[in-house]
């Protein structure tokens, strides 16, 4: 595939609160596109106020795609997003429109446009509360120790603290009898369909500390504590919200 055949692909990714949502739809309408979101909390139904999915009046008639469509105790992995997305992609192109992720999961993101080909995730949840009860009991640093032994590469480039990565890891490397390493290394073989420009947005962090405040302010006043005590009241959510 030459690069003029690729589909070009316009992504805008920066921290939370930095203006994303609004900078996707303002070149949407500009550019005739149609916002596809990357965001791994708002894909859930439900918690609207929390995730801060953007609302019709913010999204001014753009079509936006991968919001609030995953019941919120439904598993979701980057490779359910991968089969979601990608189709998607296709589509508003060949509808003669410019496809715009956005979003605030960089995973999400650098998965899709990089053309990531992930096998069918094998996942045990067993397992992974052994990791994470090894970590309660042992600290955080001991887990990390044990994917150092298994993965020295990975584990450089995972931070103890990050205990998801790291549990997902550790359970790769056991469940298929390969380093998490070599399995990225794998799943990087085709080149990517996309011709992609990615727009970064950044602030002075006291300057986006800011903003995130204000936000929390608002979320509070939007009924953001009726909202989670409506989850915090039925089990079957309050569990998967703590699992997400």
């Amino acid at each position: 595939m030459t690069e003029s055949e690729k589909l070009p692909v316009l992504a805008v990714v920066g921290p939370t609160a930095s203006g994303k949502t609004a900078l996707g739809v303002m070149l949407a309408k500009q550019y005739h596109g149609e916002v596809i979101s990357a965001d791994s909390m708002q894909i859930y139904q439900g918690l609207d106020i929390a995730t801060a999915k953007p609302t019709p009046e913010e999204q001014d008639g753009v079509p936006h795609h991968l919001i609030g469509c995953i019941p919120i105790d439904a598993a979701f992995s980057v490779a359910d997003y991968l089969s979601l997305a990608k189709p998607l992609i296709q589509e508003i192109h060949d509808r003669n429109h410019l496809p715009i992720v956005v979003g605030g999961t960089g995973l999400y993101v650098s998965s899709l446009l990089s053309n990531v080909q992930l096998a069918p995730t094998k996942q045990d949840p067993a397992l992974r509360q052994q990791f994470l009860q090894y970590a309660a009991e042992h600290g955080n640093d001991a887990l990390h120790d044990k994917l150092k032994a298994l993965d020295p590469q990975a584990a450089a480039e995972i931070h103890p603290n990050n205990l998801v990565r790291v549990v997902r890891a550790l359970e790769v490397c056991t469940l298929t009898g390969k380093t998490f390493t070599a399995c990225k290394a794998e799943s990087h073989q085709i080149p990517s369909p996309y011709r992609s420009l990615v727009i970064g947005l950044t602030y002075e962090r006291s300057v986006l500390y800011d903003r995130i405040n204000e936000r929390v302010d608002q979320m509070v006043a939007q009924g953001l504590v009726d909202e989670a005590y409506a989850v915090y009241q039925n089990e079957a959510l309050r569990t998967a919200y703590h699992a997400i």
